[in-house]
């Protein structure tokens, strides 16, 4: 989840929701990577979740972090929520998860290095306190009732709102992480191309990435239950838009469905009011019920913008937001997979040829169907396997074409390596802890804590 956003002046005329959007229209040159990734804590002596509250809870974890490795606190009021560091920052998660939102770097190599420094940092501190964090799409065991709620307003909001419009919004909050990367285009046709790649594509990470088998400590019949949590979030938010597909598609369409995606709340002096189903577009015109006779700002916007959760979305930049949390080499692995299919041109061309044709329900079905059977789900005839090989293929050679080299290799796509293993054995990360769980565990899903942290 994202923190506040800040710096926007008042909004004068619609042209400024557009023009906001277009503001993120970079040249190659300077297009960056921004990898995000969430981890559950927990207990080792007893394997249950940490609170917020105390030196070895949340709270602790982030104070550690601060006054260890001269990250700087955020705060809401007189609550810690997060840290930031440069144009990094550690945000605070609706059940305890912590998650990193790396800094915009220029290659792979960079990202991974910040992950690797991340993830070292948060387990010194960890390990003082016998706790340890692991990445997998969903929970393995605990219940929901189970879970801290931690003390951030936005959450608050949400947790009200989230039952009234979808039967999974707060297992999606309490219940999940993900890796996520943040990419750049340099046009408004670039955007859109990127966004229907994005989009209709974004089922095939779910497969690859699918890493959550279990639920309430046993299995939940999925290999990633997190894409199935997200078929019943909130369906007027959440997604595969089918108008980012039609001709004519923009920055002007997409500020259409963002001012038709109701709000959850607006930002003022330190706090979040509630605005929960009420509408934007009543705000542009000083009649939004919570704050009646103000109009937004472009914070306002941008903070709306965070509110909206497609399986890939714009901001001033591009999301990526299929894929199940998962243990560290996977963390590497998802931009490498985006950047090298986004970010050189015959890479991009040779995605949107797989993809061009599918109709949109041919693209919901897919996604309906990668919960359950990942690598061997279908569309048109094919298997996700089968297009799985032939993008990684495209993907490696992007990598190959892009040319950045690292300290010690001539560009990045050893990335990729942890997605080959996957399609060359055809099972994904939950099939192999399934089989651990009914072979080599005695379907004791506490092995899971052993095996797949941090």
């Amino acid at each position: 989840m994202s923190i506040p956003q800040e710096g926007g002046g008042p909004i004068e005329s619609r042209d400024q929701l557009a023009a906001y959007l277009e503001s993120g229209c970079k040249p190659r040159q300077d297009w960056r990577i921004g990898t995000e990734h969430e981890k559950f804590g927990y207990r080792k002596a007893d394997l249950k979740p940490i609170g917020y509250e105390g030196a070895c809870g949340i709270k602790g974890m982030l104070e550690g972090l601060r006054d260890t490795f001269g990250w700087n606190e955020l705060l809401e009021g007189d609550t810690l929520i997060g840290l930031t560091k440069g144009k990094a920052n550690v945000s605070l998660e609706p059940g305890g998860q912590l998650e990193l939102s790396g800094a915009p770097l220029e290659t792979i190599h960079e990202t991974c290095e910040e992950v690797n420094q991340h993830l070292a940092e948060v387990r010194e501190i960890a390990d003082k306190c016998g706790v340890g964090f692991m990445g997998l799409g969903a929970l393995p065991k605990w219940e929901r009732e189970d879970l801290p709620v931690m003390p951030k307003g936005r959450y608050g909001i949400m947790r009200r709102y989230m039952p009234q419009v979808g039967s999974k919004g707060l297992d999606m909050m309490f219940r999940t992480t993900t890796i996520q990367v943040n990419l750049d285009f340099s046009s408004e046709a670039d955007m859109a191309k990127k966004l229907r790649v994005g989009l209709a594509l974004q089922p095939i990470a779910t497969a690859l990435f699918a890493n959550s088998p279990f639920l309430g400590g046993k299995p939940n019949g999925y290999l990633s239950y997190r894409g199935e949590i997200w078929r019943d979030v909130d369906n007027a938010r959440a997604g595969i838009p089918a108008f980012v597909f039609e001709d004519g598609f923009g920055f002007d369409a997409y500020v259409d469905y963002a001012l038709n995606v109701p709000m959850y709340f607006v930002y003022r002096n330190g706090q979040y009011i509630d605005a929960a189903g009420q509408s934007f577009r009543d705000f542009l015109d000083g009649k939004l019920p919570a704050l009646p006779g103000e109009t937004p700002t472009l914070s306002d916007w941008a903070d709306h913008l965070t509110t909206i959760f497609p399986d890939a979305r714009i901001k001033k930049f591009m999301e990526m937001r299929g894929a199940d949390g998962g243990p560290w080499r996977k963390i590497c692995a998802l931009p490498a997979f985006w950047v090298g299919l986004l970010y050189d041109d015959s890479a991009l061309d040779a995605a949107w040829d797989i993809a061009k044709n599918w109709t949109q329900e041919d693209r919901i079905g897919l996604r309906d169907s990668v919960p359950a059977k990942a690598l061997k789900a279908e569309i048109q005839g094919r298997s996700v396997l089968d297009i799985s090989k032939e993008l990684l293929a495209i993907s490696d050679q992007g990598l190959h074409n892009r040319a950045k080299a690292g300290a010690f290799d001539r560009d990045e796509a050893h990335f990729l390596n942890a997605l080959r293993d996957v399609v060359d054995r055809g099972e994904t990360p939950a099939d192999e802890m399934f089989w651990k769980y009914e072979n080599q565990w005695n379907r004791d899903i506490d092995r899971v804590y052993a095996e797949y942290s941090y």
